[in-house]
């Protein structure tokens, strides 16, 4: 029996290697979230959100070094079809994309007139378009940001059209967290960790960008959903209290775990093949190599 994964359904069997091992690739944060990986490079981007930076993990030198400092506190990040790095700034209360040379271009700080509260995660839709979280975790106290009120007054999850108009895309969270879509752009998911246990819901992407049919998915066994990614057969691959939890997209059923030592806060898939899982969790950066592929964007 394996020591890094636990088989629950049949259906999880063909997504593991019993002989695979669970890489420590660094430790030394104090809250690591937010992985984005590069293929052109052969590296990861990652925060620690208390500590105000970005690091990053050579994965061919097999090397981390520091990526940005300070970085506003930055949180989720993800890349956009042109392979630039998209990210929430939980200090600077804004979604960000940094260019091909480097500088930094605000997709967005306010809504109506009122700043967001602290945006978590984000995704790209192929069309260009945004949609992240804005819970407050980054306005609660002075640990992860700068203690605020919130003047939205709510938490939600917002979009951004390609033409830069922000919206309210759903509302009706209590902490809206980790999204993401299916492998088709069909649906889109959000973790609440604001709930006890934390819950996933699912919606369905209209042509037009706009959420509708909102239905509940899974809810969470051990610890939270925060961050979480799909891979190429459309399963869910989130984090957890206990390590990183498989979900079937048929019926939300947990088939499997991916042992991990420390809390999880989110994963993204790369690698040479895009099978490698990169795993924040706590204090550490950790990857593990799969049979199954991260979902292509």
């Amino acid at each position: 029996m394996s020591d890094v994964f636990e088989v629950l359904d049949a259906r999880f069997a063909s997504c593991v290697k019993s002989s695979a091992r669970l890489d420590h690739l660094y430790d030394g944060c104090r809250w690591a979230e937010g992985p984005a990986y590069f293929p052109a490079g052969r590296y990861l981007v990652w925060s620690d959100i208390p500590n105000d930076r970005m690091l990053r993990y050579d994965e061919v030198a097999d090397r981390v070094g520091p990526f940005r400092a300070p970085a506003g506190h930055t949180n989720g990040h993800t890349t956009d079809p042109q392979g630039r790095l998209v990210s929430c700034e939980q200090g600077n209360r804004r979604v960000t994309r940094t260019e091909h040379d480097g500088s930094i271009t605000v997709l967005a700080d306010a809504y109506r007139g009122m700043r967001f509260n602290s945006p978590n995660d984000v995704v790209v839709h192929s069309s260009g378009a945004v949609y992240f979280s804005d819970p407050a975790y980054g306005i609660d106290g002075w640990y992860e940001g700068y203690k605020a009120e919130s003047e939205i007054g709510a938490c939600h999850v917002f979009r951004i059209s390609p033409e830069g108009e922000v919206t309210l895309a759903a509302d009706g969270f209590d902490r809206p967290n980790g999204l993401a879509f299916n492998p088709d752009e069909s649906k889109l998911y959000v973790s609440d960790t604001g709930v006890k246990p934390s819950t996933m819901t699912v919606f369905d992407v209209a042509p037009d960008g706009s959420l509708a049919n909102r239905r509940h998915f899974a809810t969470c066994t051990a610890g939270g959903f925060d961050g979480f990614r799909f891979d190429s057969d459309g399963l869910i691959w989130t984090s957890a209290g206990d390590g990183v939890h498989c979900l079937h997209p048929d019926d939300g059923k947990l088939i499997g775990k991916v042992r991990v030592p420390e809390a999880v806060a989110n994963v993204c898939f790369g690698g040479a093949k895009r099978n490698r899982l990169f795993i924040c969790a706590t204090t550490s950066l950790y990857a593990v190599l799969l049979p199954v592929r991260g979902a292509a964007r």
